[in-house]
């Protein structure tokens, strides 16, 4: 098949500002569209934006059926990330749209991202660094993360990451997870329990599950009010697994100790009273986004794309 004339629209902003990325899709399929503008499309915008698309390369905006129905051309999906919750698989399908998706493509970064989490909160690192820039000589050093108990409530690519890397910390690590792995566990000296175990025993409880309707939420007041007082949260998975309201109760009122979020329900948050909670520290979904994993994941993309046109 010829793809001269084939448009793929690419919506992520990332993938569209790398060079090298924009280079080697308008290499491959010369009537790209690029976000170079870094719109963040949604609703009407976004399908009058892709509307026209023979190919799409989407990052987080959602493609549901309202608006994959109104792309008659479209052919396939091909997915700059690792998360499928912001498309219409079910439609997809039925209306023989591929999707084109490597997993665990940005495994590594996010682990990376979250032991980076685990040792800043435990050590005070980055509520004292904030304060010395407000002239505040905080001396408080925190805990060591070596020795404490993890808990993992996800343990897929990137759970399995974090294990990897906390392996030289010796610590306790408890996981959950809806698939059994017991073999997996058992090498690795992991215990399976169940999430009322990790919530009321870890000293920090890190989040790497997909977003569905059965971890909707699964942080909340409930679930916060069964940690320990010095205990911290990281989510790094998609916004909605934690209520958000109820974390900032929860830190507002030292039910935990702090916590650190890389998504949000919202993006980008528009929540004042987010940033200003001390023990809440706040990325801008960055865990996936190292140069090493932009790259991986949008050459994955443009592989799926060329593989399904054959070029």
């Amino acid at each position: 098949m010829r793809t001269n004339n084939i448009r793929i629209v690419v919506t992520s902003p990332s993938f569209s500002r790398n060079a090298t990325l924009a280079a080697r899709l308008l290499r491959d399929f010369p009537q790209s569209v690029l976000n170079v503008e870094g719109v963040r499309y949604a609703g009407e915008s976004l399908l009058k934006y892709i509307e026209e698309a023979d190919g799409i390369i989407v990052g987080l905006e959602t493609l549901d059926e309202r608006i994959l129905k109104n792309c008659p051309n479209l052919k396939i999906v091909s997915k700059y990330g690792v998360g499928l919750d912001n498309v219409d698989l079910v439609y997809c399908k039925e209306n023989n749209i591929r999707i084109g998706w490597t997993p665990g493509v940005n495994k590594r970064a996010v682990a990376e991202m979250t032991l980076a989490f685990m040792i800043g909160l435990s050590r005070n690192i980055f509520l004292t660094a904030n304060e010395l820039k407000e002239g505040n000589w905080n001396k408080s050093g925190g805990m060591d993360l070596s020795g404490k108990t993890v808990g993992i409530i996800g343990v897929g690519n990137i759970g399995k990451e974090v294990v990897k890397l906390l392996k030289p910390f010796r610590c306790r690590v408890m996981v959950n997870d809806i698939i059994d792995q017991s073999a997996y566990y058992k090498r690795n000296k992991l215990e399976a329990v169940e999430k009322d175990v990790i919530y009321s025993n870890s000293d920090v409880i890190t989040i790497h599950t997909p977003l569905t309707d059965a971890t909707w939420h699964i942080i909340n007041r409930q679930t916060l009010s069964k940690m320990k007082k010095n205990a911290f949260v990281i989510n790094s998975a998609r916004g909605a697994v934690v209520n958000t309201d109820d974390l900032k109760w929860a830190l507002a009122n030292n039910i935990i100790a702090g916590a650190a979020v890389d998504v949000y329900e919202e993006e980008p948050p528009s929540d004042p009273e987010l940033f200003k909670l001390p023990n809440l520290i706040c990325t801008p979904h960055i865990g996936g986004n190292s140069a090493e994993s932009v790259l991986s994941m949008g050459n994955n993309a443009i592989k799926h794309l060329r593989s399904f046109f054959k070029k």
